[in-house]
This record gives structure tokens, sequence and C-alpha cells, in this order.
């Protein structure tokens, strides 16, 4: 019996498949970075070939990592009420950092940099996380759930014949539903 067993094995320790789900999850997010002239480009932005199983997995890490992104937008909108333009170091900088509005700005900042390190403990990767907070989160910020979705492929993979899925995130690449327009007719 299986009670209470929350997640699929996948054939690995517990370490390793922890660290197995960091670096798909990181890797989703990574495809977003604007990578030119990187030898390793993702082909496509916002999309993961895994296998079927992997993919449903991961699912769960990556929507609620972009959760407590969201969660930590509305903190930064707040922050930015108080903040200032002034360069580090300067006089400027100096009078804000001795007035008011600076505790205001680090209390607002607070949820947000708490928000970070928890992004970082779940993915492991800094710029997987940097990517999260500046293009992704934003993105989904109208929406409450559902960010990513998981396409069975037909085509096995070629070495074990493992079912091979597709992990993306939803928004980029929805099918649109249109209304068959009703058919005109002449009268003769």
């Amino acid at each position: 019996m299986r009670h209470r067993r929350r997640s699929r094995v996948l054939g690995r320790s517990p370490s390793h498949r922890k660290a197995l789900l960091k670096n798909l999850a990181s890797a989703i997010f990574l495809t977003e970075r604007d990578a030119e002239l990187d030898a390793n480009k993702p082909k496509i932005k916002g999309r993961i070939v895994t296998t079927l199983h992997k993919a449903k997995e991961v699912r769960s890490l990556v929507e609620k990592t972009i959760t407590i992104a969201k969660k930590a937008l509305i903190a930064q909108e707040a922050a930015r009420e108080h903040g200032t333009t002034a360069d580090r170091q300067s006089d400027a900088w100096k009078t804000w950092r001795k007035s008011d509005k600076w505790q205001k700005w680090a209390a607002a900042m607070a949820p947000v940099v708490n928000a970070r390190r928890r992004c970082i403990q779940m993915l492991g990767d800094k710029q997987a996380v940097k990517l999260l907070f500046s293009e992704v989160a934003p993105r989904f910020k109208d929406r409450n759930g559902g960010y990513t979705r998981v396409l069975r492929l037909a085509k096995p993979r070629l070495g074990d014949a493992g079912i091979r899925g597709i992990l993306e995130f939803t928004g980029v690449r929805d099918r649109k539903v249109q209304k068959s327009e009703k058919p005109a007719f002449e009268s003769a």
C-alpha cells in the first residue's frame, strides 16, 4: 500500500532525486535568459523536454517558486515608494539612509529578500532566481496558478524507449479557441 506516499521515487535516492528536481526546475527558468552567444542556447524559451514522470514531478516545485515570487512582487512595489535613485555613498543617499524613509524601505524589502532566499534554497541557482523575479513572475502577476503545462510526446526516447514529455510555461503558445462563422447562404 502506498498510503501517504506523496511523490514519485524516479529510481533514485532521496538526495539524488532532490538534486534532479532542483536542476530541472532551474533549467526551465534558465531557458528564459538571453542566450544568443551561448553555445548551448535553448531551442524554445520557457520549455524543457524530459521524461513525462520527471516533468509531472518538477511541475509542483516550479509552480511553488513562481507563487513565492509573485507574492514578493507586491512587497517590492511597496518598497519602491520609499526607495531612492541616488548613487550609493553619495550625499543624497547618506541623507536618505539617515531618514525615516530608509526604515520603511527596509521593512518593505524584508519579505522580498526572504522570498529570494527561499527560492534560492528551492532552486539552488542564483541566476535562475534572478530570471524568476525579473521576467517570469511579472508575466503571471494576474494569474492564480496553472503557470505550467505538461504535454506528452508521441515519440519515445531513443535509448530506452522512455515516455517523453514537455514542461512549458503557459500563456506563450496557448491555443486560441475561435468560433466558426456561420455560412452565408445566397438566395438564388
